[in-house]
């Protein structure tokens, strides 16, 4: 009767009844930019791919109707954790997922993690998710800075593009890719010339490129993102460095990103991503199913949303619960296989081991459509393109 009075308490207490709790909708939240430098590559196409997922999985599980909620974190981590904690708190949410912005999903990632709630990171980068930041119910799923770094560098030099000068944002995401570029063009055989910082937000890129071209080298690696990224290539291009055969190498950037820039300016430029909607029959039926909807072709995030989304709800039915732990050990015991995947594993410490392929952007000439903008070069494996296990912080899984 003791063990009755405070199970009734507690129920009380939070306002459900064990029937209502069996009908209550199983709740995901969609964290992103929805508005600002990273609207194109996540927003409101990565709300669109997590509705497509729940549709295609039925609507429902476990007999409960799945419940989307979605808001936009402004690209501060305050509002990420702050929406993440109103969620857990008051929303009774299952999962989070998106959150493009490294700063915003550590935040997040913080709270899923002390409070035993599943997270599916599937935009921002940061190899920080699975190291020291790792959570036995958190989960990095689409990039990571680290396999699109080592698929360019090394890809590119096996290509012939043997040195290199850098352009790198005065941020720790600069120093970080730089520092991880450098390592794998020198493991490869090649060499670094020289480098540049370049501060956030400085419209014209003139000096910074003309000590690129200067250098003589024969790469010039863009550790930039957004607008100053868009605003380097387009630069570029028009102070004839890559007329001249000097070659742009990106260490992130995404199909948006060469839809705003252009094939004109864009063009010979080499770029790492795990998704492109041309690989497969089944990539462009859904990206073609997708365009409809947004009128763009996906990202590999969007793509990954969908992804993230599909896999947690296969977990959540063969785990039989949406309860954190049960549903976390089915996300890493089931293979993962989609539209874009086949047969992916998802690491100990939740990295999901998905291959990278370097692309080459076609010349005008050679796009015979919209968004036929990529030409394959080469794919990296998807254990080759992970920072091995070995070499991890995570503090929960076991070393050999």
């Amino acid at each position: 009767m003791k063990r009755q009075l405070v199970a009734s308490v507690f129920v009380a207490l939070l306002g459900w009844t064990p029937t209502q709790a069996a009908e209550a909708p199983v709740k995901i939240g969609l964290l992103e930019d929805m508005s600002g430098i990273f609207a194109d590559i996540s927003g409101k196409g990565s709300a669109q791919a997590a509705r497509m997922a729940i549709e295609d999985f039925g609507g429902t599980v476990l007999g409960r109707p799945i419940e989307l909620l979605v808001a936009d974190h402004q690209n501060k981590p305050d509002i990420a954790s702050a929406t993440a904690a109103e969620w857990i708190k008051d929303k009774r949410i299952d999962m989070i997922t998106g959150v493009a912005h490294s700063a915003a999903s550590l935040a997040v990632r913080e709270l899923t993690r002390g409070a035993g709630v599943v997270d599916i990171m599937s935009s921002g980068g940061s190899t920080d998710l699975t190291n020291k930041a790792c959570s036995p119910t958190g989960f990095h799923w689409s990039w990571d800075s680290y396999m699109l770094v080592k698929s360019t560098g090394e890809a590119v030099v096996k290509d012939g593009g043997k040195s290199w000068f850098f352009l790198s944002t005065d941020s720790a995401f600069g120093v970080a890719s730089q520092r991880e570029a450098t390592a794998v063009i020198d493991q490869n055989g090649g060499t670094v010339k020289g480098s540049v910082k370049v501060r956030h937000g400085l419209p014209d890129m003139t000096s910074f490129l003309l000590q690129a071209q200067n250098s003589g080298s024969q790469v010039v690696g863009l550790a930039i993102a957004g607008s100053d990224f868009i605003n380097s290539v387009r630069q570029a291009s028009e102070f004839g460095i890559t007329a001249s055969g000097q070659s742009l190498a990106a260490l992130v950037a995404f199909i948006t990103d060469v839809h705003s820039i252009g094939l004109q300016n864009a063009q010979g430029m080499y770029i790492s991503e795990p998704f492109y909607w041309d690989l497969t029959d089944e990539t462009r039926a859904f990206s073609e199913r997708f365009s409809k909807a947004v009128g763009a072709m996906p990202t590999t995030i969007q793509a990954g949303i969908y992804s993230a989304v599909f896999h947690y709800l296969k977990s959540v039915k063969a785990a039989g619960s949406t309860e954190a732990k049960a549903v976390a050990a089915k996300i890493r015991e089931l293979p993962v296989n989609d539209f874009w995947t086949v047969d992916a594993r998802v690491r100990e410490d939740g990295r999901v081991l998905r291959p990278v392929h370097l692309f080459r952007v076609k010349t005008p000439a050679e796009s015979k459509r919209p968004w036929d903008y990529y030409r394959l070069v080469s794919t990296l494996d998807g254990a080759a393109a992970a920072r091995p296990l070995a070499d991890s912080t995570c503090g929960f899984i076991k070393q050999d």
